[in-house]
């Protein structure tokens, strides 16, 4: 089904068929996909909850657990975008079925759009339930609405393209979690989660200004406290260019079929 117009050449149905698949797959366990994210974050803050005592300790003026809920939802948005849209390649992959993928009439952009929306919801939908299971504990307030908005869909977007690349190149499930353990993870936890960045003595505060985890955190986190670490401008323009650069390589990928088509 293709509608007219200057948007015919998309297949908007096979688009919405391949997302709704996406979604559904990771919909059938949400014990696993959702609830189990959001039960390891709030460990998180009960654990720094219970090593800060009566002491509240703040930071900026702002409670710790107050800092800190915000770093923690999108670091968990982040981590479901990137686990949705590489386990599903990499599945495909090896249990040799990514051929249901490939041979519909599908062109790069479609599956593109597909399989990245649906990595951008699974992260949504963490984030929204880490959020409203963080309520009764966190003061959380809205101060920036639109770039909270903004920051969510850009973190979701980039890890989902991130877990695209990765699963495309990796052949083994080892290699897979290689990129989760040794880049995802430590970009997230030295990216300001539970800390100010402004802290960190050099050289590390000027490595943390190259890593795009930090300007994701500290934007998402200023439209709930209003107060950041960096420049919240410069952050929107980085965040949008490496989201644009990211996308255009997936593309191309997609379409040469590199280690999809042999």
């Amino acid at each position: 089904m293709r509608m007219s117009g200057a948007m015919s050449s998309i297949n908007w149905l096979g688009m919405r068929t391949l997302y709704l698949k996406e979604c559904r797959r990771f919909l059938k366990v949400t014990l696993q996909t959702v609830l189990a994210p959001t039960v390891t974050s709030m460990l998180f803050l009960a654990i720094f909850s219970l090593a800060i005592g009566n002491s509240f300790i703040q930071i900026d003026g702002v409670n710790f657990l107050t800092f800190m809920a915000p770093g923690l939802i999108m670091m968990t948005m982040m981590q479901n975008s990137f686990s949705n849209t590489s386990s599903s390649l990499m599945l495909a992959k090896i249990q040799g079925n990514v051929v249901d993928i490939l041979m519909p009439p599908l062109n790069a952009f479609e599956l593109l759009a597909g399989i990245v929306g649906a990595g951008v919801t699974r992260g949504l939908i963490c984030g929204l339930v880490l959020s409203l299971v963080m309520l009764p504990f966190v003061d959380l307030q809205l101060y920036q609405p639109i770039l909270l908005i903004y920051y969510s869909v850009m973190g979701c977007l980039l890890l989902s393209l991130v877990g695209v690349i990765t699963a495309i190149w990796a052949e083994k499930f080892d290699q897979l979690a290689a990129v989760t353990n040794f880049m995802i993870t430590p970009l997230a936890f030295l990216s300001g989660t539970f800390y100010t960045i402004h802290r960190l003595p050099e050289p590390f505060f000027t490595a943390s200004q190259f890593n795009p985890f930090f300007y994701l955190i500290d934007g998402f986190r200023y439209g709930f406290i209003g107060d950041s670490d960096g420049s919240i401008s410069a952050g929107i323009f980085i965040v949008l260019g490496i989201n644009i650069i990211l996308c255009i390589i997936v593309h191309r990928i997609i379409k040469r079929g590199w280690r999809l088509k042999t």
